[in-house]
């Protein structure tokens, strides 16, 4: 899986070929998240809240 960012200690990867909707994975340690790519939002998994937001933040940019 291609790694397309890292920042604090925050893995962000995205699959070629994957399902519906839009979205990446961020790994933080022994947590991960799916994302939303539109929104930024957590869409499943656990991730801390401090680094949800951080997350977030990035996807927004």
């Amino acid at each position: 899986m291609p790694e397309i960012c890292r920042f604090f200690h925050i893995i962000i990867r995205m699959y070629a070929k994957e399902h519906a909707p839009p979205h990446f994975h961020a790994i933080y340690g022994d947590y991960e998240g799916i994302f939303s790519i539109s929104s930024g939002k957590l869409l499943e998994g656990k991730f801390p809240k401090k680094q949800e937001r951080l997350v977030t933040a990035w996807a927004n940019i």
